[in-house]
């Protein structure tokens, strides 16, 4: 197999095993989806959800949220690890929004990425899932992924989402960005990988490819 019909090959299995697979970030707008992706680096989906909940309550609008203290919002997402600098990042992204955006999340790469604490993977889930927006986010698991399965030389996440865009069709971006991450959870950990229960890596190597 060449690395075309590796893509197809891969698409295909993982369009049987996660047919419709949905955000594991909870959300309901935007600006929720915005700050639960702002605070799921370096923390996992599902803790994540256990503390949004709990922010969302007391602010889950840019005006709300200014009205809080720094400290305030430190307290709450403080589980979610790296409390100090996400706070400060919801609170002046939130008053930058305010101020430059009339209170509404852009929906351009750039003024997204001039958002304090967004860079371009949060950028990119907020255009694919909040916007409709052509993106195709690659986190940590995808870039694992796509280097495992020989789609790109994992130098970077940079060229791995170059790689990933220039193997698969346009239409399909978002509903791969989500595949490849439920299948990596599921089959293709970072640690304690086991080929023999990892149906793609399983088959590509009694293919020898």
């Amino acid at each position: 197999m060449n690395k075309n019909q590796r893509a197809k090959f891969i698409q295909k299995k993982l369009k049987e095993l996660f047919p419709h697979p949905e955000i594991p970030l909870h959300h309901r707008n935007s600006y929720t989806l915005l700050i639960a992706v702002l605070l799921s680096a370096q923390c996992t989906d599902a803790r994540v959800n256990k503390i949004t909940p709990l922010l969302f309550a007391k602010a889950d609008s840019p005006k709300k949220m200014i009205q809080l203290d720094i400290k305030e919002i430190e307290e709450i997402i403080r589980p979610c690890g790296l409390g100090k600098n996400k706070a400060k990042a919801i609170w002046h992204l939130s008053k930058k929004i305010l101020e430059d955006h009339k209170g509404k999340v852009p929906n351009t790469f750039e003024e997204l990425e001039e958002l304090p604490g967004v860079g371009h993977k949060t950028a990119s889930v907020v255009m694919s899932h909040a916007f409709d927006k052509l993106a195709f986010p690659v986190d940590t698991h995808i870039h694992r992924c796509a280097k495992r399965w020989g789609l790109s030389n994992g130098k970077s996440v940079a060229q791995t989402e170059k790689d990933l865009k220039k193997l698969f069709p346009k239409k399909d971006w978002h509903l791969l960005h989500l595949q490849i991450i439920y299948y990596a959870r599921k089959y293709c950990p970072a640690r304690g990988h086991k080929i023999a229960h990892c149906p793609i890596c399983r088959e590509m190597l009694k293919a020898k490819v």
